[in-house]
């Protein structure tokens, strides 16, 4: 069966804030000059804002640029921020630390930025954009002359084997002048056209972290509608960077969540163990006991910052978001920078097809953005994520140098190195004992991912490959001791002894797409793909 295709101006890959944004711009924009322009957005989720994890506390000026008038409309910006806490955690302490600048959180709002995502798309349709949830992009589309011209959308209907059943549906071909990757942390797609473009060659690596949340109600007494807690210290060590957020919604709900830099050294180092771990500190258990857990949910965030950009345009298209890497990490935000960011390429496409000669490559979106707030933002805090490779102390000191005495124009630029490479071998590391769940406080990975309503069609390919299948017994399980099954928060990957005999299994319908293992496999050998439009977890309200 040959593919169906589509013609439109501006082609969107990802329904998340970047390119909700880009594609309200785009409509705007058009509206004011009384122009016609076809605007399409796919979106792998089962629904706009299914797979949109954040923690998420919003800075609402890009709004203010976006939608002037977006409480009248009805944002879902419900819990303004009201205070600031930082504690510093030892395994029975709790000592509260001064909240930087860049933390404080005064005329922000405690968000869903799911629920941010489900009314920018409502907006977006009335525009008159075409929104298509459930379709994965599986592919770019490319010309004689090597420009992208679109993106095609993944096979529906594939066995296992990838041959087709009675129910295939040949995916469709979405042809445009442009298309903007809006896919997120590490989406496959703009991964492969920053290889084949070589994006990156003038940029540091690219470097991660996972985050992950849960959603709870809790007791009344203890909920504080606007607060907004963060903590660093135990359970890691001083040389692992992370810590925690806890932030009150409305409806006495609290958003627990937990971030681990994936530069983390020790392979017996488990993300999701640990996060369960830290709920029992003696500051922080008291507030879920006799609470209800009712969402959990994993996603990777791209925290290299200014010296890990790559080039944002390359013939037919542009990354914006984080597909590009717009994270302020010591803000502990993105969404704003990713939105402006959408906002700025969909003013340089719009321009560009207003003109009679329409250029191959976008470069007025990076020109333009860097006149922007967002350019000067990154840049002033380029170099405190990477400070912290030094361990937990020497960062927050050097942290605090470079924001009260250089205030963010130290004349010179600390260096990423790439996440997967930092992993020491399992023979010289510490082995680490975590408690069981105990059901209340604490759960386990299955139940877990029960409550991210995550689901994929039986008998699909699997969506997370690997270029040589001998890795994770002969490599990864030799040397590290198998990282694969502590790295992934939802038991994606086991190793299963039957008989004496070990073997690899990859359990795909568990995945949450947080692309952690594309990230942090020491030996870069798994590689995940879009499965089948509408798989995947399905959070509300997170």
């Amino acid at each position: 069966m040959e593919r169906e295709s589509m013609q439109y101006d501006v082609v969107i890959v990802g329904a998340g804030p970047s390119g909700l944004a880009a594609a309200i711009r785009l409509k705007q924009l058009a509206a004011e000059q009384s122009r016609e322009i076809g605007v399409c957005i796919v979106e792998k989720g089962s629904e706009v804002g299914a797979h949109i994890m954040s923690g998420a506390v919003f800075e609402p000026n890009v709004l203010n640029e976006l939608i002037p008038d977006w409480q009248s409309k009805g944002a879902p910006l419900n819990t303004p921020a009201t205070d600031d806490k930082l504690l510093y955690l030892t395994a029975s302490a709790a000592i509260p630390l001064p909240t930087p600048p860049q933390m404080n959180n005064h005329g922000n709002y405690i968000i869903s930025l799911g629920n941010l995502c489900r009314w920018l798309g409502g907006e977006a349709e009335a525009l008159g954009v075409e929104i298509y949830p459930g379709f994965a992009a599986a592919e770019v589309l490319f010309d004689d002359a090597g420009s992208v011209r679109g993106i095609a959308t993944g096979d529906m209907g594939l066995d296992a084997g990838g041959e087709p059943t009675d129910t295939h549906q040949p995916g469709v071909e979405l042809h445009a002048t442009y298309t903007l990757f809006a896919e997120g942390c590490r989406g496959s797609l703009s991964k492969s056209l920053i290889e084949r473009y070589g994006l990156d060659k003038n940029s540091d690596p690219q470097t991660y972290g996972i985050g992950i949340k849960e959603l709870w109600e809790v007791d009344p007494a203890k909920h504080r509608r606007g607060s907004v807690m963060h903590t660093m210290g135990w359970p890691l060590d001083s040389a692992t960077y992370g810590g925690s957020f806890i932030y009150h919604l409305e409806d006495n709900q609290v958003a627990v969540g937990f971030v681990i830099g994936l530069d983390y050294k020790n392979p017996y180092l488990s993300p999701f163990d640990e996060f369960q771990r830290f709920k029992l500190h003696p500051k922080i258990k008291p507030l879920f006991e006799g609470g209800r857990r009712i969402a959990y949910g994993a996603r990777a965030l791209i925290e290299g910052g200014f010296q890990s950009l790559p080039k944002l345009c390359f013939p037919g298209g542009a990354l914006i978001g984080d597909a590009a890497g717009f994270m302020n990490v010591p803000k502990i935000k993105c969404s704003h920078t990713a939105m402006k960011s959408g906002m700025t390429a969909a003013e340089a496409a719009f321009e560009a097809l207003s003109g009679e000669d329409q250029p191959a490559e976008l470069t007025a979106y990076p020109d333009k953005l860097k006149n922007t707030w967002v350019w000067a933002e990154l840049k002033k805090v380029r170099n405190i994520r990477p400070s912290f490779r030094w361990g937990l102390w020497a960062g927050m000191v050097y942290s605090a140098l470079e924001t009260y005495l250089f205030f963010g124009r130290a004349p010179w630029t600390l260096a990423n190195h790439a996440d997967h490479d930092q992993m020491q071998k399992a023979a010289g590391a510490r082995k680490i004992d975590y408690p069981k769940p105990d059901g209340k406080i604490t759960f386990d990975k299955p139940s877990s991912v029960y409550l991210s309503n995550t689901n994929h069609e039986e008998g699909q390919p699997v969506h997370l490959t690997l270029r040589d299948e001998n890795v994770p017994l002969d490599v990864n399980l030799a040397l590290y001791d198998g990282p694969e099954a502590r790295f992934c928060p939802a038991g994606v990957y086991e190793f299963v002894e039957e008989a004496g005999v070990t073997r690899f299994q990859i359990n795909a319908q568990n995945c949450v797409h947080c692309k952690t293992c594309d990230i942090k496999d020491p030996s870069q050998n798994i590689t995940w793909v879009v499965p089948e439009g509408g798989g995947g977890p399905n959070y509300p309200n997170m």
